[in-house]
């Protein structure tokens, strides 16, 4: 008897849940096409979750993931709405950070490909995309100062210099918020392993950010690299500050196979590498924990944000979403030639010329714009 695979899928908040109906959809042609079994249910996250029971995580939404062998993710949060209430409550800390420290997920995989067919949409020239930018970003994802304690806003008093000679001085109110940056070598080990074992299946190239001149951390976390890196024999390693990555994205994507890198500097590096695929409508994530057995809990999410201005106008681009799912059958269910169909059916919209406003030019005659809708269609249909 063929295995069922329990999918939670939480949309969220904005364009969540309409490029995760094309998610969706596009699950349900692999599930027809490959003779396999989903049982997909959806519930209410961020301020989805909020109105419907009070909170950015309800009970039954988390209930519903631990019975689940995936999580298939939207978008939350509303930047008119988020700062109405308490911080802690807010959906990004109370759902999303939740979510990863109760899973633990540690490992973020975000693959960065530019299509031929979309050189147009990369803001770099021909020459600096050389043969194709083809990126995957590891990102360690429960530790560093996202996480790190104490974490906290509080009041102090700084003198206030007299402005005369004899003056009185006075004491004046004010403020200091504190994030605290903490590694530990097994976080770093483990997320190293990951990136080594991404780098041998593909170009057998790391590159590790850090900032081993100025913080105590990065020199931690350039030793254990170094440490991890000569357990994996066949995979070169470099080293590199993370200032000098984000501008060596810029100047010359391509000498990039896997960065790895730390909670901080891979959310903002990544989002940088997002660009140069024309947009984060086309970025897919993959957050990975323990793997168990054969399977790998995973929460798989589009890197975009939630985008409330187009949210229910048939603009949003559905690809990060969709990929998220080629992304969740690869590494939670092992379903690599399914992986490979979706992803093939993306390949095929895109060359057929298909483009959402995110990635459309008038300069380019033959392409079509397309809705949120229509995309999904054309992609589910190329299964």
């Amino acid at each position: 008897m063929s295995k069922t695979f329990k999918v939670a899928a939480l949309a969220g908040d904005g364009i969540g849940p309409e490029v995760m109906r094309e998610a969706i959809q596009v699950l349900r042609a692999v599930e027809k096409r490959f003779s396999l079994s989903f049982q997909i249910t959806e519930a209410p996250v961020g301020w989805a979750g909020i109105d419907a029971a009070g909170k950015a995580l309800p009970d039954a939404t988390l209930a519903l993931c631990k019975a689940s062998d995936s999580i298939l993710f939207g978008s939350v949060g509303l930047p008119d709405r988020d700062p109405t209430i308490p911080k802690e409550e807010r959906p990004e800390r109370a759902a999303l950070l939740r979510i990863r420290k109760e899973f633990g997920l540690f490992a973020n995989l975000r693959p960065v490909q530019l299509p031929k067919a979309l050189a147009h949409a990369c803001p770099l020239r021909p020459e600096r995309q050389g043969d194709g930018i083809d990126i995957l970003v590891v990102r360690e994802l429960t530790g560093g100062m996202y996480f790190g304690q104490p974490k906290k806003t509080e009041e102090f008093f700084v003198e206030e210099p007299p402005a005369e000679s004899g003056a009185t001085v006075i004491m004046k109110r004010a403020q200091r918020a504190i994030d605290t940056m903490v590694y530990t070598t097994p976080e770093i080990e483990r997320i190293a392993h990951v990136a080594f074992k991404a780098a041998s299946l593909r170009r057998s190239k790391v590159t590790s950010i850090d900032k081993a001149n100025v913080l105590e951390n990065g020199v931690l976390w350039r030793d254990v690299v170094s440490r991890i890196g000569k357990q994996h024999p066949t995979v070169a390693l470099e080293h590199m500050f993370v200032d000098n990555a984000a501008m060596q994205l810029m100047l010359k994507p391509t000498q990039f196979d896997v960065m790895l890198c730390e909670n901080m500097f891979g959310d903002i590096l990544s989002d940088e590498a997002a660009a140069l695929a024309g947009s984060l409508g086309m970025l897919p994530s993959a957050s990975l924990g323990v793997t168990n057995g054969e399977q790998t809990f995973g929460f798989f999410e589009p890197a975009g944000g939630t985008a409330p201005d187009i949210a229910g106008k048939d603009l949003a681009n559905p690809i990060a979403q969709i990929l998220s799912v080629a992304l969740m059958l690869r590494y939670s269910f092992g379903l690599g030639e399914a992986a490979n169909a979706i992803e093939s059916a993306v390949g095929k919209a895109i060359a057929a010329g298909l483009r959402t406003g995110d990635i459309y030019t008038p300069a380019e005659t033959t392409a079509k714009k397309v809705g949120t809708r229509e995309m999904g269609c054309a992609i589910a249909a190329g299964i």
